[in-house]
């Protein structure tokens, strides 16, 4: 048929036009978002390495607290028992 109707062009193919680009407008406005939090965070870090911290150690700090006790003392562990074995 050449005449689509309203409803026709809403669900082409079985797929929900109005669904996909409601999904696909959320996406797009998250990854702005993560963007603008990306930066701020790019800005946080200048600010840190300004004020003469080290923003690798600051980066590896957030990286344990996010991690369990028990497993960043097993990872200081190996880590201590690596460098004695190359006698450092």
């Amino acid at each position: 048929m050449d005449n689509e109707t309203p409803h026709d062009e809403a669900a082409v193919g079985g797929v929900a036009a109005d669904r996909l680009r409601s999904i696909i407008e959320r996406v797009e406005r998250l990854e702005e978002e993560r963007k603008a939090l990306a930066g701020d965070i790019k800005d946080i870090f200048q600010e840190a390495k300004s004020a003469g911290f080290d923003v690798k150690v600051i980066r590896q700090i957030i990286r344990q607290r996010k991690q369990e006790p028990a497993e960043v003392e097993e990872q200081e562990t190996l880590l201590d028992i690596y460098r004695r074995a190359l006698g450092m």
